[in-house]
């Protein structure tokens, strides 16, 4: 009886651009807050077509849908270079307010893992995002 209450995942259809949108949802959420650098971030990659419906529907998703359930739907469809966009946006995104924080760097790490990429194959991806990330240089 009780199962009447549960949300059900609204329908998504699961594109290489929506994908990137709930990744990035997961990992903004994963640290239990959304900056407002994360929200940008979001709005900029998701690109012209993006609407306040497609966000909210998105994030209706994340609420009703388990992480690892999406990687492991989302892996299926997903080609190599779109994981590893997907994964760089993700890492791009933790990183956008300072510094990844635990839940964020555990999220990401579980996505690496579901969809078969390296941490080597991301090494010198994740040090290109970290100096674009440094803006302390700026001040030195």
């Amino acid at each position: 009886m009780f199962s009447m209450f549960k949300t059900q995942a609204p329908s998504l259809d699961l594109t290489p651009r929506n994908c990137l949108a709930v990744s990035l949802l997961y990992c903004m959420a994963s640290d239990g807050e959304m900056d407002q650098e994360e929200i940008g971030h979001l709005i900029s990659v998701m690109g012209r077509g993006a609407t306040r419906q497609s966000v909210e529907t998105a994030l209706r998703y994340c609420r009703a849908t388990r992480p690892e359930d999406f990687a492991a739907q989302a892996g299926a469809r997903l080609r190599p270079e779109q994981k590893l966009c997907i994964v760089l946006n993700m890492i791009d995104s933790a990183m956008s307010d300072g510094e990844a924080e635990r839940g964020e760097q555990e999220l990401v790490l579980s996505f690496v893992r579901a969809w078969g990429l390296s941490e080597a194959e991301l090494e010198p991806h994740f040090r290109t995002l970290t100096a674009k990330n440094d803006r302390s240089v700026l001040d030195r």
